[in-house]
């Protein structure tokens, strides 16, 4: 069950939320083969201002700034995870126009113990 967070503009999330969220959750369950209804996301717009990045940092052409923040089991090999980063920046430039210089991603593991899903 991973756990989603993406920090954006409050443009792009009231423009473009739906196919940020649908490109995150595919990936997800094509890369990792979650199963479909394993979808928990929460959504942070932020106010112009809000974020505040260095545009060429890493000689990249950044422009604006989409945080994703993966929290999950610790279960992937290092293979697999780059594939999910991979297959996340491709959808959301496909599906929502962001262009991945403008995606940071980063994925914090936990183990099995550390989740309580209501069940």
């Amino acid at each position: 069950m991973p756990l989603i967070q993406v920090h954006l503009d409050r443009a792009l999330y009231d423009e473009k939320s739906d196919e940020i969220a649908n490109a995150i959750h595919e990936a997800q369950v094509d890369v990792l083969a979650i199963p479909a209804n394993d979808r928990f996301q929460i959504f942070q717009p932020h106010e112009p201002g809000e974020l505040r990045f260095d545009p060429t940092y890493g000689d990249v052409d950044r422009r604006s700034l989409l945080v994703i923040q993966i929290t999950m089991v610790a279960r992937y090999p290092v293979k697999l995870k780059r594939a999910l980063y991979e297959e996340i920046v491709a959808r959301l430039e496909k599906d929502a126009g962001v262009r991945h210089e403008d995606v940071q991603i980063a994925l914090r593991e936990n183990h099995y113990e550390d989740w309580y899903a209501g069940f």
